[in-house]
C-alpha cells in the first residue's frame, strides 16, 4: 500500500514538473512572439525635403506676379529641368552634413527622388557619404508612392526628395499636418518629418537648414547600418 502511494505521488510531481515546464516554454515563445509582432509594427519616419536651388526658381521668384509659377513649373508635364547651381550644390552638401547622424547609431535606410536631375543632385551628396543607391519614382502618385514606402521600409527612416508643391500631398496622405505651408519659389530650407506609428497618432514635425549652419561635434562612435 505504502509503494503503491509513494508511486503516486512520484506520478503527480512528474506530472506538476512537466506542467511548470510546458508554462514556462509557453511564456517564453509567447514573449518572443510579443517581441517580434511589436518589433515588426515599428514606427516608420520619412523626411521630405525639396529640392535644393536652381536658377529657373530664382529668376521666377523675382518676376513680379510669378511666385507660383516657379512652384508650378515642378510639377507633372514640366518642360524645364534646370540642374541645381552653386547655391543648390551648397545646399545639397549641408543637407548631407544635417542628415548624415539623423539616427544615434545611422543615417536614413533609403533615399528617394523624381526623375528630375535637380531632386537626383539634391540627393547624391548624402547617398555617396552612406553607400545608398536613390530611387526614382513618381512622387505625384501620391497614394502608391506612399503605400509603397510605408511597405518597403517599415519601422526604418526615408528621405523623401521632391518637389515642392508635392510635399503637402504626400504628408497629408499619411495623415500628416493638414496644414503644410505652400512652399515658395525662393523657399529651399524647409525639411518635414513624419512619423508613422504602428497604433498612435501620426506626427509631423518641420525644421530648417539654412545654409551657414554647422554642425559642431565629431562623430566618434562608428556607423552601424542595419540591412534590409
Amino acid at each position: 500500500m505504502a509503494q503503491a502511494t509513494q508511486r503516486s505521488t512520484n506520478r503527480d510531481r512528474r506530472r506538476r514538473r512537466r506542467g511548470r515546464i510546458v508554462s514556462i516554454v509557453l511564456f517564453v515563445l509567447a514573449t518572443f512572439g510579443l517581441a517580434w509582432f511589436f518589433e515588426s509594427q515599428a514606427t516608420t519616419t520619412i523626411i521630405f525635403v525639396r529640392h535644393a536651388d536652381t536658377d529657373l526658381s530664382v529668376a521666377a521668384a523675382g518676376a513680379p506676379g510669378n511666385a507660383a509659377g516657379a512652384v508650378d513649373a515642378e510639377g507633372p508635364g514640366a518642360a524645364a529641368d534646370p540642374p541645381l547651381n552653386d547655391r543648390g550644390r551648397a545646399r545639397a552638401e549641408l543637407l548631407a552634413d544635417f542628415l548624415e547622424d539623423i539616427d544615434v547609431i545611422a543615417s536614413v535606410d533609403a533615399i528617394y527622388a523624381t526623375e528630375a536631375q535637380r531632386t537626383r543632385q539634391t540627393a547624391m551628396p548624402l547617398a555617396e557619404r552612406l553607400g545608398l543607391d536613390v530611387a526614382v519614382t513618381d512622387h505625384y502618385d501620391y497614394v502608391g508612392f506612399m503605400a509603397n514606402v510605408l511597405s518597403e521600409h517599415k519601422g526604418r527612416i526615408v528621405l523623401v526628395i521632391t518637389n515642392g508643391d508635392a510635399i503637402a500631398p504626400l504628408v497629408e496622405e499619411l495623415h500628416g499636418s493638414k496644414n503644410v505651408p505652400e512652399i515658395g519659389p525662393a523657399d529651399y530650407d524647409n525639411l518635414y518629418i513624419v512619423t508613422v506609428p504602428w497604433f498612435a497618432k501620426v506626427k509631423t514635425l518641420r525644421l530648417r537648414y539654412a545654409l551657414g549652419w554647422d554642425r559642431q561635434y565629431p562623430l566618434h562612435a562608428p556607423r552601424q547600418r542595419i540591412p534590409e
